[in-house]
């Protein structure tokens, strides 16, 4: 229970964080995606069903406040995070790179999907520029991002699974 909630809060942080405290400080109009970087990050820690959990959450708070369709978002932080969470046994703390690498494809993969659903289908084909003026930006804002927040989504996982291990609680719970 102490895992849900904490996760909870960490969802409500960075899209209060995402979208009041980074607009302030973005780059022509550009802003990291945190969300993307929790779901990927708890995804590949945790596994396919937390991934999936996290991702849900995370993409139905961008749909209720900041989306045009209600399950848009939701359906592809879902995916990245059940994705992400393939990797798991692959895995390792210390290592920052393949989570840089998994950070990095979440991102691109999500933005080309809004592209996707949002754009393409209204008959806008203008991928490149897209690609060029909000994706790459977006990217590379996030891994940026990725190397300070990374560490302390980290962190909090540690402290929960010890919390977890202490309490005897399983790790699915």
């Amino acid at each position: 229970m102490l895992r849900k909630i904490v996760l909870f809060v960490l969802i409500c942080i960075c899209f209060v964080l995402q979208t009041s405290v980074f607009p302030a400080i973005s780059f022509a109009g550009i802003v990291p995606n945190l969300l993307i970087i929790l779901v990927s990050a708890f995804g590949f820690m945790r596994g396919k069903k937390e991934g999936l959990f996290i991702g849900f959450f995370s993409g139905l708070v961008v749909d209720i406040f900041c989306g045009s369709y209600i399950g848009v978002y939701a359906l592809l932080y879902m995916c990245v995070g059940y994705l992400n969470g393939f990797f798991r046994k692959r895995f390792y703390p210390e290592d920052i790179k393949l989570p840089l690498l998994f950070i990095g494809i979440s991102d691109l993969i999500l933005n080309i999907g809004i592209y996707g659903i949002m754009f393409f289908i209204r008959g806008r084909f203008h991928l490149f520029s897209y690609l060029k003026t909000v994706i790459l930006p977006e990217l590379i804002y996030t891994l940026v991002v990725t190397i300070l927040l990374y560490f302390v989504f980290m962190k909090i996982n540690q402290l929960l699974e010890r919390y977890e291990r202490r309490s005897g609680l399983s790790f699915d719970s």
